[in-house]
């Protein structure tokens, strides 16, 4: 998990690399989605409408499961969310004669509390990256823009709060979590793999060999998704520190003068002198608006009626009804 474009693709591709994991490329938003959408599985009715939908979508036709097994086990054994996502990756571990299974999500950052409550044995492993690099990438695929008359040098600064509000809201569960919860940067996964898997098996008690993950090179490993990737392969560069050569001084200041404090938090230098990056009456407001509008959205979604709005379109549905 971790804030988009933060390396979980790459961390996940390593995992199903190694060995010994259920290899499933899916996309399974239970606790994003799903429930927000048809309500508490606990009910039947619940589980029959969010069963229906799953079984259309993208995420289950990679799983390579037969509907009819999987709808069984969900509609008489599913009591909340966890179970449907723990009873959809037991069969696709079975099936491939696989010891354990992964899931990933950005997004699962958002819903840690719930998840480890239907999943207690869970372990979370949270990605980071500077957030002056996820500000950069994201806005080359749009940006974060909550009203549609953002111009562009504020769409990068509320795309880095974007960022900001995730880490921070990540770590907060983390630390609730304890011995269940790791960070890994993505510079050091880049940088120096070996240590940084090193780590990470440690903490999830399984072998992740760096020369046989190589070999295996699944997903990402072998094909990035940059989303620079359409630049001449000279121009791509070094995906870590990107941002040093993309954007402009200005912008730079701008960026560290409203997330600053949290690149500091994990551990990320500033190139700034507190006096450049003196925050602006607009950079205080957006510090205290932006983690308020987007704590209020995730309520709304997850707390209220609203959720039955929640969009579908993700799921990638195939066009049968």
């Amino acid at each position: 998990m971790g804030c988009h474009r933060s390396g979980t693709n790459l961390l996940y591709d390593n995992l199903m690399s190694a060995g010994g994991f259920a290899i499933y490329r899916g996309y399974m938003p239970v606790h994003k989605l799903l429930i927000p959408r048809f309500g508490n599985l606990e009910s039947r009715a619940n589980r029959e409408q969010a069963l229906k939908v799953w079984l259309r979508s993208k995420g289950f036709r990679r799983s390579g499961l037969e509907s009819a097994l999987v709808s069984e086990r969900v509609l008489n054994e599913c009591k909340n969310g966890g179970d449907f996502i723990r009873i959809t990756m037991d069969e696709i571990a079975r099936q491939q004669k696989a010891a354990r299974w992964a899931v990933y999500d950005p997004d699962t950052v958002l819903y840690v509390p719930a998840i480890k409550a239907d999943i207690p044995d869970a372990l979370f492993v949270h990605i980071l990256r500077d957030g002056r690099d996820i500000a950069l990438s994201l806005m080359k695929m749009g940006g974060f823009r909550p009203f549609p008359w953002n111009r562009k040098q504020r769409s990068l600064l509320e795309t880095a709060m974007y960022w900001d509000w995730t880490v921070r809201r990540g770590r907060n569960y983390g630390r609730q979590l304890s011995s269940d919860y790791i960070e890994i940067h993505y510079e050091d996964l880049v940088s120096d793999p070996r240590r940084t898997l090193s780590k990470l098996g440690e903490f999830i008690e399984h072998e992740l060999d760096y020369d046989h993950i190589q070999k295996s090179g699944l997903g990402r490993i072998r094909e990035s998704n940059s989303s620079f990737r359409e630049e001449p392969k000279e121009a791509q560069g070094n995906p870590v520190n990107r941002w040093k050569e993309k954007l402009t001084a200005e912008q730079i200041a701008g960026l560290e003068a409203v997330i600053g404090d949290a690149l500091q938090e994990f551990g990320y230098e500033l190139t700034t002198t507190e006096r450049d990056r003196h925050p602006s009456f607009k950079d205080r407001w957006m510090r205290s608006f932006y983690p308020m509008l987007l704590d209020t959205k995730l309520f709304l979604k997850n707390k209220t009626p609203l959720g039955r709005f929640s969009d579908l379109s993700t799921l990638e549905l195939d066009a049968n009804d």
